[in-house]
């Protein structure tokens, strides 16, 4: 097994120790979750980039790669649905989790018709921005609740009420706008009249 392939098996491997210490109230628990979130990410602009650089993309890479992407994404914002501070509602999670499903199948489609379908510069985008929201929202839920800060309840106020809502809301439009962008370049292939 290449190098970029045992990087994305470590991500999937990262992924049930996040959702470990995410819920196990142990000290520092925010701060080990967003260690563990921000190295599974970095593993995910590593195993891309060697792959590439070294011709050593598999198809065991093409299939794990997006899922480890979607699993780790979408695990971090169904946990913040359930931290009340977060004020992240369900409907941002179903967007972003019904783009994903959506992509996952016009790429199966694509790749029975023998196209490959790249990640484009919106995909790309989104998915940048909306991993460096969730280490902006674990950050935040770090230095709120593991270490004795005095901070004060209108920076609180400020963080949980509009920098995190409005990171999650900027990183839903940029998944509808990244689904669109994939939904028209590949409409040909569920177009009803064909």
């Amino acid at each position: 097994m290449n190098l970029p392939n045992r990087l994305t098996l470590l991500r999937v491997f990262l992924i049930p120790f996040f959702l470990l210490f995410m819920y196990w109230k142990i000290p520092f628990h925010y701060l080990i979750a967003l260690v563990i979130f921000a190295g599974a990410s970095i593993t995910d602009a590593l195993d891309g980039k060697i792959a590439r650089k070294h011709n050593l993309v598999t198809n065991f890479g093409k299939f794990l790669d997006p899922l480890a992407d979607k699993v780790l994404v979408i695990s971090a914002l169904t946990v913040f649905v359930e931290i009340p501070e977060i004020k992240m509602g369900a409907i941002p999670l179903i967007i972003i989790s019904a783009r994903e499903f959506m992509v996952s199948g016009l790429r199966l489609l694509a790749s029975d018709s023998g196209i490959v379908v790249p990640a484009g510069i919106w995909g790309k985008l989104k998915t940048a921005f909306t991993m460096v929201s969730i280490v902006v929202a674990l950050l935040w839920l770090s230095i709120s609740h593991d270490f004795d800060f005095s901070i004060s309840s209108g920076v609180k106020n400020i963080m949980y009420n509009i920098i995190i809502p409005v990171l999650i809301w900027f990183s839903t439009a940029l998944t509808i706008i990244s689904g669109g962008v994939y939904l028209k370049g590949y409409w040909h292939l569920i177009d009803s009249d064909k």
